[in-house]
């Protein structure tokens, strides 16, 4: 693991440290603090569950300690596969009180992505969601330990009582002994903070996933300056649907919250479910998508789950100026934001005017981010006003990937800025300059907050006995942003493949389902530039004029 890291070079870490952003504490030891001021006050509300901070805090002593004595030991990774609930938040934090590493990987995500990212992050444990409507991802975790030696320990949330895995609904209410909690100080003294707390996965360029290494001082100041920049307090309530494991649930929503001593209201997608919990508790602060947000304002419950909120942030997809402008009829104060696993935000400000708050993705949200504009490809500034690639440099914002030299040398400029793959331009939005997003380097479909790489469902159709080749591009869609739809060549003396072929195809591959294409057009060739080169931005304006 130490061999594979690019760290933060010592001037700049020793900064950030001198600036009081990285505080030499781990995430456990940051939750704790928290508690110690708040301890009576609500960290976590679910549909199930109401636990302050004291009794979040003890519930997480007692995972780490259930954990340790199942055989985790510091260090190992442990994949992530659950859905949002109290006990995820708990086991969470449990794995890193015993000194693991959470692999935040989705309850979506197939064997095609498991079992790599299991093998390249050498993962020693698998937590399911063993109530998974539709799957069983107890029996899957079963198959994955079969073809990854490092693999030893199965955990479940959501399994029956009885069951032979570790529940952490079981773990949760075991009293740790002070002999265990004294164990697990030790551990965390020994932690070293320099190495990865937490492994996030990116969106892909190609391939799968590549790992994104988090440090425990970065990922905590990650939170606490999305709070600064909120103006979040205590009395605050953050209502969150998205999924916690994503960089965006944890940023935002855990660590955001529990940096401050706010509560989190936590619960899945559901209309009548996050609706009811934000009405019911009075959500102050949440982050939707447009897609996810404009289904809502039908809703009869939208005017009292909104009927305290003090901003509505929308992320993941462009925001419709229609959909903002009734927003703001309806009393919605709307903000956006802009982010990426690998670290940066961008957030309109608070009290910015209606344009910029409609039209751009704002300001980074640290005083010590460093944000250029470059020509793709290159490290030359582009001109005020002109559109270039988004590359970031900062206190939360990664080195490098974990193991992956040659991505490495692609993805940060000689400096170590990140380069995004996102084009945007700085502009002058309602008497405001502002970041806007004006499309992207990279061939990635955002289909609700997701990343799709268009080029590694390409390669997996290739497979299909009837295709000569595929092409997969973004298309337009009112709720999710985008969906993929693939332009298929079928190859001589094949019947032309259709959808469901396609998608049983990609189903017996292993895929998560949320990268499968949802529209698929024959043609008898791809268009091509004079060098060969598929001309992706003539299929995305063929697939716009489409309709699903």
């Amino acid at each position: 693991m130490d061999n594979s890291l690019v760290g933060y070079p010592a001037e700049f870490a020793d900064r950030y440290r001198a600036e009081g952003l990285w505080l030499d504490r781990t995430i456990p030891a940051a939750l704790r603090d928290t508690a110690r001021a708040h301890a009576g006050a609500p960290a976590l509300i679910t549909p199930e569950h109401e636990w302050t901070y004291a009794e979040l805090v003890r519930r997480v002593d007692n995972v780490a300690a259930g954990l340790v004595a199942a055989g985790l030991r510091p260090g190992e990774p442990v994949l992530l596969q659950v859905t949002n609930s109290a006990h995820a938040v708990a086991a969470f934090y449990g794995i890193l009180r015993a000194g693991a590493r959470p692999v935040c990987t989705l309850a979506l995500h197939r064997r095609h992505e498991i079992a790599a990212i299991g093998e390249l992050a050498g993962a020693a444990a698998h937590l399911v969601q063993a109530d998974l409507p539709g799957f069983d991802l107890v029996a899957f975790a079963g198959e994955i330990a079969s073809e990854l030696p490092t693999m030893r320990l199965l955990l479940t949330i959501g399994a029956a009582q009885g069951d032979e895995a570790p529940r952490i609904e079981d773990l949760a209410e075991r009293d740790a002994t002070a002999g265990e909690r004294a164990a697990l100080d030790a551990i965390e003294r020994d932690t070293d903070l320099t190495q990865p707390a937490v492994l996030q996965l990116s969106g892909g360029t190609t391939g799968t996933p590549k790992l994104i290494p988090r440090l425990h001082p970065e990922y905590w100041y990650n939170g606490t300056a999305i709070a600064a920049f909120w103006r979040l307090t205590a009395a605050d309530r953050l209502a969150f649907a998205l999924p916690i494991a994503h960089n965006a649930g944890m940023a935002n929503g855990l660590f955001a919250a529990h940096a401050t001593g706010a509560a989190l209201l936590l619960c899945g997608p559901r209309p009548d479910e996050l609706l009811g919990l934000m009405a019911e508790h009075r959500a102050t602060w949440t982050l939707l998508s447009p897609g996810i947000t404009a289904g809502l304002l039908a809703h009869p419950g939208f005017d009292a789950a909104f009927a305290a909120l003090r901003n509505l942030v929308l992320s993941a997809a462009a925001v419709p100026r229609e959909l903002f402008d009734e927003l703001e009829r309806r009393g919605v104060h709307t903000t956006q934001a802009f982010g990426m696993t690998e670290g940066l935000f961008l957030f309109t400000p608070l009290d910015a005017p209606a344009d910029a708050r409609a039209g751009g993705v704002g300001d980074p949200i640290s005083p010590l981010d460093e944000v250029r504009l470059l020509e793709p490809g290159t490290e030359s500034p582009v001109a005020d006003g002109e559109p270039g690639e988004l590359c970031a440099r900062g206190p939360y914002t990664i080195r490098g990937y974990l193991n992956a030299p040659e991505r490495n040398r692609e993805a940060f400029t000689s400096d170590g800025f990140y380069r995004s793959g996102d084009l945007m331009a700085r502009v002058v939005l309602g008497g405001q300059p502002s970041y806007v997003l004006m499309g992207r380097v990279k061939d990635l479909i955002n289909r609700g907050g997701e990343k799709i790489n268009a080029e590694e469902v390409e390669l997996l159709l290739a497979g299909h006995p009837a295709v000569q080749e595929a092409a997969l591009v973004a298309m337009p869609d009112p709720r999710l942003g985008e969906r993929g739809c693939v332009f298929v060549v079928t190859r001589p003396g094949q019947e032309p493949p259709t959808l469901p072929d396609l998608c049983a195809y990609l189903e017996r591959r292993g895929v998560a389902k949320y990268k499968w294409p949802e529209r698929l057009e024959h043609l008898s060739a791809l268009p091509r530039s004079n060098i060969g080169k598929v001309l992706k931005r003539d299929l995305r304006e063929a697939a716009a004029g489409l309709s699903t």
